[in-house]
Order: C-alpha cells, then sequence, then structure tokens
C-alpha cells in the first residue's frame, strides 16, 4: 500500500487514498502513456467503440445534473467529495436561481434546489436504517474514495479505479461495495442496470486490481448498494453472480487488450473496418419468420 501526504504523487502500482478527485480523472499516467479506468474500459467495448471511447477521454465533459446528484448522494453518505451548496431556490426557471447554481458551480461545489437537498438527507437516513447497507458503509470501517493504480500483466497497461469506501483489511472476506442510486432498486431493474451501463465489467475490475496488489483473493465481494431517488428511498444489496462477472471478466481483457493495440498503433477504429451482413435482432427474426415466412 502507498500512503502519501499532500501533494500527492502517483509514481507506480498501489492505493492512493489522499488523491484528489479531479487528479483522478485527469489520468496521473496522461504523459506516462495513459491509464485506462473502469468506465474507459466499458467505453472500448460494444455497443461503444474505441473511437467513440477516444473521443470521451480527449473531450471534456459538461456538468451533468444526473451525475451531479449521484456525486452528492455520495459526498454525503461516505463525508467526502466535493462541497454541496445548498441553494434556496425551488427551481433554475429564474435569471436569479440560475446565476447562483452557475456560481456554486464556478467554485467547484455542487448545486442542491431545497428539494433536492431534503430528498438526500431523507436518502442518506434511509440507507443508515438498512440493516446491511449501515454496516457496509459504517463510520469508521473504511476509508471513503481511494485510488488505485495496478498493471496489467498480460498487456502491460496501467489500470486505474476509484473506490467509493475501502474497508479496513480485517481477518475474513474482502467486501468492497459499490453505491449507486436508481428510479427502481428491484432485481429486475439491478439486472437491466448492469448489462446497460456494465456493472459486471466494473465489479471484475475492482476485484481484478485488489488481486493485483495482494489485497484480495478470490473469495473477495463487490457489492451492488443501489437505492432508489423517491420515497420511501428502498435500497437493495446484491452481489453478481458467478456468470455475469465471467462475462465483465471477458470484456474487460477484450477492452484491454484492444487499449493496448490502439495505444501501440495510434488508431482508434469505429464499430467495423469493413461491410458486413447484419441480421435482425434475435427476438424480432423469431417473431417474423413465424408470421411471415411459414
Amino acid at each position: 500500500m502507498t500512503t502519501t501526504t499532500e501533494p500527492t504523487i502517483v509514481d507506480g502500482p498501489g492505493l492512493y487514498p489522499d488523491l484528489p478527485a479531479d487528479e483522478y480523472h485527469s489520468d496521473p499516467f496522461r504523459d506516462r502513456g495513459g491509464s485506462l479506468s473502469s468506465t474507459g474500459a466499458r467505453k472500448l467495448v460494444p455497443p461503444s467503440c474505441p473511437a467513440l471511447f477516444r473521443h470521451w477521454a480527449d473531450t471534456p465533459q459538461p456538468p451533468k445534473a444526473v451525475f451531479e446528484y449521484g456525486t452528492a448522494a455520495h459526498t454525503l453518505l461516505l463525508g467526502d467529495g466535493p462541497e454541496l451548496a445548498r441553494l434556496d431556490v425551488d427551481s433554475y426557471a429564474t435569471k436569479a436561481a440560475q446565476a447562483k447554481r452557475d456560481e456554486a458551480r464556478a467554485k467547484g461545489q455542487i448545486p442542491l434546489k431545497f428539494s433536492e437537498h431534503q430528498q438526500l438527507d431523507g436518502m442518506v437516513a434511509a440507507l443508515r436504517a438498512h440493516p446491511i447497507a449501515s454496516k457496509l458503509f459504517a463510520s469508521g470501517t473504511g476509508t471513503a474514495e481511494v485510488s488505485m493504480f495496478w498493471t496489467d500483466e498480460p498487456t502491460g497497461v496501467m489500470c486505474r479505479l476509484r473506490l467509493d469506501w475501502y474497508r479496513n483489511l480485517a481477518p475474513g472476506r474482502l467486501i468492497i461495495p459499490d453505491y449507486k442510486t436508481a428510479a427502481k432498486a428491484d432485481d429486475d431493474s439491478i439486472a437491466r442496470a448492469v448489462n446497460e451501463h456494465g456493472y459486471h465489467q466494473q465489479g471484475d475490475m475492482y476485484l481484478r486490481g485488489l488481486r493485483a496488489l495482494s489485497l484480495a483473493d478470490h473469495e473477495a465481494a463487490f457489492l451492488l448498494v443501489v437505492q432508489e431517488k423517491t420515497p420511501p428511498y428502498l435500497v437493495n444489496v446484491i452481489e453478481m453472480d458467478i456468470v455475469a462477472l465471467a462475462i465483465g471478466a471477458a470484456k474487460n481483457r477484450r477492452a484491454l487488450e484492444t487499449y493496448a493495440k490502439c495505444t501501440a498503433d495510434g488508431v482508434w477504429p469505429a464499430w467495423n473496418t469493413d461491410v458486413r451482413l447484419l441480421p435482425l435482432p434475435p427476438w424480432a427474426e423469431r417473431r417474423d419468420t413465424e408470421e411471415y415466412l411459414t
């Protein structure tokens, strides 16, 4: 483990609990060949492609309310993150309200309307009352927003990720919880979100990094703590099954190999480099074959 003091210098593989979020996201290895994040790995494989990854990596992302909201929820829950600006406005319909919002963002703060900070306070209270989630994120049991770097041995690619909560090492199974906010937190909705957002890739990447640094074995667990954003702010804690994580691992392996090749070649292609036959989606083919071709 790497222990650092301000300013944090990322000089190689290890854990960096004091690395500011903006330095992590700007990639400390950007002038040394770059490093691949969990989010980046998900953007290198279908339905995305290397060209879209390169554009995303090279293009500053404008503030988005949905991302700010998630970050604010993390800050309140974990006690680490950007400062929150609790604005006394109900909407941004007026120029005065917009000016307050923009001023907060200019200061590096996350602006919250009155209804939003009431909502987030309710969410944190509900999570703290949950019998499992409350223990996973209990104060004093870990460190929030820990950056981690390691080298992928097969490709030599430097990888990085940022743990929501790194639990103190103790006897027994290492558990890494990751907090998500969502419209719905039932099992079916979470399964769709895992597929859509690549959370099985994220889970594999986290476990892969911890094993690479000899901080976890194959019994370690990655848990999704998903909370609904509307009252009563229900919480669902799930662990992805072995098949989901195996698929995530295979996608990450392809992403790492793609990143290594594109970096070496300096070419970041789109989906295809030739013309291919494209079938209908399997469900549409089955439906229309029965209706029109039989």
